[in-house]
This record gives C-alpha cells, structure tokens and sequence, in this order.
C-alpha cells in the first residue's frame, strides 16, 4: 500500500489502487485475502471541514456495509462514518484518534481509519467502485457536482 499511486482530479488527489464506495466516500484497500483496510478519501474530507475529532466502535465490533463504524466531527459536518463492507473490526488507527487532521494531510496513507476482516471475500467488493477510469470518472463528477452547489470552491 506504500506509495500508492495518486492521480489529481480537478485539483484533488484520488488513489487508483483501490475501490470506493461512493455514497460514503470510503475507500477500501485489500491488504490480504479476508482484510482491508479503509479511510476517507480526498473529497469527503474537504467536504466535511476542518476535523475535530474521529471516534470509533470497538476492536472486534460487527461491521455492516452502510451502517455507521464511527463518527466524525468537523467544522461542516458531524455525523456517522458508513462502513463499506461487512466483517469484523481489526484494528483502528490510533494516530488518527489521536490527531485527527492526519486523516485530511495523507487520507491514503498514514490517515487511513480501520482494518477489517470480510466476512465474504469473493463478494464482499463487488458494490464498490474499483475500475480506475470509472473512478477518476465518479471522482470528477462529485467534484463538479460540489462546486456547482457551492459545496467546495474552485
């Protein structure tokens, strides 16, 4: 996952080399057969503000696709993060607990959220986004789309 390779996109910088869910702006990144782990990307940070603070369940809690796994508190929002996939919560990155904003300086890197394991590898990915150009694509679209409802600004 080191050096992952980041492509801009109207000024916003998204990784290829993983699949997005697109109602949450959760990225996943399979780090073994049955793991992931997730973050937020670029653009659901910024459209979220400044951030003040993440919190989330339990090591060891159930993760349900489109349930919360955690919450967010920034300058624009406060609200549930939205689990992406359906397993068990590993791990949570401390770093990010402890200083937020590291989520907004390296979203794809060092600010990841949490590792996961799926309770169904085969299939578990399936209703995500992951097709590099259907991406970048999905990605230019939400940013045209923000700008225009004065989400974000040129």
């Amino acid at each position: 996952m080191e050096g992952s390779a980041l492509v801009q996109v109207a000024g916003f910088p998204v990784a290829l080399d993983r699949s997005y869910h697109a109602e949450s702006h959760m990225w996943v990144f399979r780090t073994g057969l049955a793991h992931v782990r997730i973050g937020m990307d670029s653009l659901g940070l910024e459209t979220s503000g400044t951030l003040a603070q993440l919190s989330f369940a339990p090591v060891g809690s159930e993760l349900t696709a489109g349930r919360p796994f955690g919450q967010l508190e920034a300058a624009k929002f406060v609200g549930p993060l939205i689990s992406p996939v359906t397993g068990t919560l590993l791990a949570v990155n401390d770093d990010v607990v402890t200083d937020a904003s590291l989520a907004e300086r390296d979203p794809y890197e060092a600010g990841w959220l949490i590792d996961a394991s799926l309770d169904d590898p085969f299939d578990e990915l399936q209703g995500l986004l992951a097709d590099p150009a259907a991406v970048s694509a999905w990605f230019a679209d939400k940013i045209a789309e923000y700008r225009l409802q004065g989400v974000i600004s040129e």
